[in-house]
């Protein structure tokens, strides 16, 4: 293109662009953005976790002490007993606290035990663990295995009980992975837990259950 014709090209855009400036103002302004309404929020973390764990049909206690703890425990695991689902043998994992704490409820049980192998396992009703980390935007639990060897407790049982202390809930996945990291590598199994075990593969039926355990209870350590 010659140097005449590009000229004449910019002369032309701009006699345009002068010719419509008295019309810009009478343009309808353009429609607000719209705003959709805020949504609730949880006043902390705690019931904000307590309400996303509820919405995937978990349940939530929180306990102010030891013995509120074992007495959480003991509700629970008695209401349990008049079920079809029995519980009344109870798998833990190796956490020591919990030992003392299943020691302070007042449950009659068939046994306990304690991190029981892979050939066993199958035959307990409940098992029972601690929560490395809770997410508070989706209600999930983290299981660290480098930290406490519940791995098959949490998962095999019909009923899975995990406590958690409420000062490692994170609001967000990053914020707990940046935890679980924290400058050294990441454990080598990390199990995510977000309400009991579900799926719909079966004819899109949803089935509660089928690779884990059908009730999840979350007792959340909170102490005064």
């Amino acid at each position: 293109m010659s140097n005449e014709a590009r000229q004449e090209i910019f002369g032309s855009i701009r006699t345009h662009l002068a010719a419509s400036a008295p019309f810009d103002a009478r343009e309808s302004p353009i429609d607000p953005p719209v705003v959709l309404p805020a949504q609730p929020v949880a006043s902390n973390l705690i019931e904000l976790f307590q309400q996303n764990l509820e919405a995937v049909d978990g349940h939530c206690i929180i306990a102010h002490s030891k013995g509120e703890i074992a007495g959480a425990l003991t509700q629970i695991i008695s209401a349990l007993q008049k079920t079809k689902l029995r519980a009344q043998r109870i798998a833990i994992s190796d956490a020591p606290e919990l030992e003392r704490l299943m020691h302070m409820t007042d449950l009659e049980i068939e046994e306990l035990g304690i991190t029981p192998n892979a050939s066993d396992i199958f035959g307990f009703d409940v098992g029972i663990t601690s929560a490395q980390a809770a997410i508070a935007e989706t209600g999930t639990l983290v299981l660290d295995s480098a930290h406490e060897r519940h791995r098959l407790v949490s998962l095999v049982p019909p009923v899975h009980i995990a406590i958690v202390d409420a000062s490692t809930i994170y609001a967000t996945l990053g914020e707990t992975l940046a935890m679980l990291q924290n400058g050294k590598e990441l454990s080598p199994a990390v199990t995510f837990i977000t309400g009991p075990s579900r799926t719909a593969d079966i004819e899109l039926t949803l089935t509660i259950g089928v690779h884990g355990p059908q009730e999840l209870y979350v007792i959340i350590n909170q102490p005064n």
